[in-house]
């Protein structure tokens, strides 16, 4: 089943590449007593997700903060290395590149992607959503493209 508005966030690990390394942080944890905007992506450096999904976030993320929130946190079914690695080239510092490597997020969230017809195994969904300490309070997840969960409708939804 999938994740609802005023559900509480998983309490699933991510993994985050640092200058030393990949370390660990908790969602939930994470999520206590801030306003933050998690959106996945089915896949880091592919076409959409480079060239739309991500940078819609990269260039509005002055105007979300703005708005309230203190974390924009990107997740693929990625591992870290891949994710740190796609942060860096798309320029994006004021996003956490946090990676669901085994897809444990996108498992809890009901919102996994069977993707094998691409090679690609199983990965998340294409989605976004606005937690308030802890609780969801907006969930887009698309079906084709890239429109309830881009950044231009988060920024609307706050």
């Amino acid at each position: 089943m999938t994740i609802q508005t005023g559900e509480q966030i998983p309490a699933i690990d991510f993994k985050v590449m640092s200058s030393e390394g990949p370390e660990t942080f908790n969602l939930s944890q994470r999520c206590q007593g801030k306003k933050v905007v998690l959106f996945a992506v089915p896949g880091a450096f592919t076409p959409g997700c480079s060239k739309t999904h991500l940078p819609g976030f990269v260039n509005l993320a002055e105007s979300i903060k703005a708005k309230g929130v203190d974390e924009i946190i990107c997740t693929s079914v990625n591992d870290a290395f891949v994710m740190g690695a796609w942060g860096e080239a798309q320029g994006a510092k004021a996003i956490t590149m946090a990676a669901d490597g085994n897809g444990e997020l996108a498992k809890a969230l009901g919102l996994t992607l069977n993707a094998r017809a691409h090679g690609m195994g199983e990965r998340s969904q294409r989605y976004a959503m606005i937690i308030d300490n802890g609780t969801v309070g907006y969930i887009g997840v698309d079906e084709k493209g890239i429109d309830v969960s881009s950044a231009e409708t988060v920024l609307a939804q706050l």
